[in-house]
């Protein structure tokens, strides 16, 4: 049984942006994009639709890459390696790539994120203290990166988690089924039916 007040509940859109998700967004361009990941906007269109119906909150975090002098980004070693083809105007605050994709607009909150976890040196604990909010739902991507940082943080300041395992996705299965496995000792996990269901109660 889900049981959560809507009123004090935030429907997390972990990273679901134009850069991440986009045809012209920076993976699209650079052929970066999974099944998975691409299934994800009408599932948690639905999702966010019962939330707003249920006068819940929409939080959406943005991955950030902060520019610098000339508009060059700053970026982690461990992300230039891994993402080689990240460069002037990805992620960057304000354009096109870091905007939550339209299916999913409009946010309540948006916060921008410098790392995997929407906790760390951002406004997120502050907003949504001031929200009063105490139960988070969390859906997007990646599973194992920004979602489970996000959660695991969440956890420690003693928000009840609730984690979409449909309505969140990884570049690799295993990494998405093992992580929702170990999210499980933390975190409620559900579907994306289950938490419409019980917005509609």
């Amino acid at each position: 049984m889900l049981d959560f007040d809507p009123l004090r509940t935030g429907l997390v859109l972990v990273d679901m942006q134009n850069d991440f998700l986009h045809d012209d967004g920076a993976y699209g361009r650079n052929g970066q994009s999974c099944d998975a990941i691409a299934a994800l906007p009408p599932r948690l269109k639905q999702v966010a639709a019962a939330m707003r119906a249920a006068n819940g909150w929409i939080v959406s975090t943005h991955f950030t890459l902060v520019p610098g002098k000339k508009n060059e980004p700053f970026i982690s070693p461990h992300l230039k390696k891994l993402r080689p083809f990240l460069g002037k105007g990805d992620f960057q605050p304000g354009s096109f790539g870091h905007q939550l994709i339209d299916e999913l607009q409009p946010a309540d909150i948006t916060i921008e994120k410098v790392a995997f976890s929407a906790f760390y040196q951002s406004r997120m604990e502050w907003v949504l203290n001031r929200c009063q909010l105490d139960t988070l739902i969390f859906g997007g991507i990646v599973t194992n990166g920004g979602v489970a940082s996000t959660v695991r943080d969440a956890h420690v300041r003693d928000y009840h988690n609730i984690v979409l395992d449909d309505g969140c996705a990884a570049f690799d299965e295993k990494a998405h089924t093992s992580t929702i496995s170990s999210l499980s000792t933390i975190a409620t996990i559900a579907s994306c039916d289950e938490v419409i269901a019980a917005l509609k109660c």
